[in-house]
C-alpha cells in the first residue's frame, strides 16, 4: 500500500494532509518522477487542503453594503458626470481654507509643508517647473474629486458637497481662472476651462 493511500485511510487523516502533501511535493521535485496515480492523488489532496483552508478560515469580514460602496464610489470625471449637488465661491472657500487647509499648504495656497497650490504658470517648460492646480491641472473637476476624497489629510472625505465646492472655488480664483464672485457648482463646474487643458496627450488603450 502506497504512503498516501496509508494517510488516506487513517482517521487522523485530517491533521495530517499538509504532511502528505509536503512528502509527496518532495518527490515530486527531488527524487523520481510520480506515477499517474499518485500524480491524481496529489492534485485531490491539494484542492481539499484548499477547500480545507476556506472552511477553516475565521471568517473575518462580510459583504460591504450597497450604502458602504456608494460612499467609495464617488469618482468624477473631466466631464463632469457624478458631481453632486452642492455650491461654493471663492469667498466661501477662503473661510473652509483657513480653517482645514492652510497648516498644510500655506496662505493663499503658497505651499510648505506640503503641496503648493496657485502659481506657476507660464513655469511647465522651465527646467524646474512649478507644477500647481492653476498651472498644471487640466481639468477643474479633478479639483473636486481630489479634494473630497482625500483632503484635508487628516480627515479625508469629512468635508461636505458645499465645503468641497467652496474650495475649489477658492483655488480657481487664486490661480485667476475665476471671478471672486463666481459660484461653483455641478453645472459650472465641468465649463471651467483651466490654463493646460491641452497639455495632456489622450491615451487610447490598444493603440
Amino acid at each position: 500500500m502506497s504512503t498516501l493511500s496509508r494517510f488516506l485511510e487513517r482517521d487522523d487523516f485530517s491533521s495530517n494532509r499538509h504532511h502528505a502533501l509536503t512528502y509527496y511535493w518532495r518527490m515530486m521535485f527531488f527524487r523520481k518522477p510520480l506515477s499517474a496515480f499518485r500524480h491524481h492523488a496529489l492534485v485531490v489532496l491539494t484542492v481539499g487542503l484548499i477547500c480545507d483552508a476556506a472552511a477553516e478560515s475565521p471568517k473575518l469580514g462580510r459583504v460591504a453594503t450597497p450604502e458602504e460602496l456608494a460612499a467609495w464610489d464617488i469618482s468624477i470625471g473631466p466631464e463632469g458626470a457624478g458631481l453632486p449637488p452642492g455650491s461654493g465661491t471663492p469667498r466661501q472657500g477662503e473661510a473652509v481654507f483657513m480653517a482645514k487647509c492652510v497648516a498644510c499648504h500655506g496662505e493663499k495656497g503658497a505651499g510648505k509643508p506640503n503641496d503648493q497650490l496657485a502659481g506657476g504658470s507660464g513655469t511647465l517648460g522651465n527646467q524646474a517647473p512649478v507644477k500647481t492646480v492653476g498651472s498644471f491641472w487640466p481639468y477643474a473637476t479633478t479639483i473636486f474629486d481630489y479634494v473630497r476624497r482625500a483632503m484635508p489629510l487628516n480627515e479625508s472625505k469629512s468635508l461636505s458637497n458645499d465645503e468641497v465646492y467652496s474650495v475649489v472655488a477658492y483655488l480657481l480664483h487664486l490661480n485667476g481662472i475665476i471671478d471672486e464672485n463666481e459660484t461653483v457648482d455641478a453645472r459650472k463646474l465641468p465649463k471651467v476651462r483651466m490654463p493646460n487643458a491641452d497639455g495632456f496627450a489622450t491615451f487610447t488603450r490598444g493603440k
